[in-house]
């Protein structure tokens, strides 16, 4: 299955809001260091579980129309939309069973 996938402001809607299957969206930028140990979990949580769960990554600092229309205060800040609605957010970086356990309705 495949990895993680980049969204834009642009793309937003289609990739995530009119998804058929839950989207986490991982909310981050280049220069967060807790972004970036928890970019490799999500990409093995997206490899094992993609058929579930889309994980898509969305640049704040490239994309700030999105991360501003929801608030996004913090990075990282992990969202899984369901039908287009914030059903769960996960702020801060967390290991993996973490993520797996506020995961699990989901996959």
């Amino acid at each position: 299955m495949a990895g993680t996938t980049p969204v834009t402001d642009s793309t937003f809607t289609a990739e995530v809001l009119q998804s058929d299957v839950p989207v986490l969206v991982d909310f981050w930028a280049e220069w967060c260091g807790p972004c970036k140990m928890v970019g490799p979990v999500l990409e093995e949580i997206a490899k094992e579980h993609g058929e579930k769960l889309r994980i898509v990554k969305l640049n704040i600092d490239e994309n700030p129309e999105t991360a501003r229309n929801y608030q996004i205060m913090s990075i990282p800040t992990m969202a899984v939309f369901v039908k287009g609605e914030v059903d769960k957010s996960i702020v801060g970086a967390k290991p993996k069973a973490a993520l797996l356990r506020d995961l699990s309705p989901y996959i």
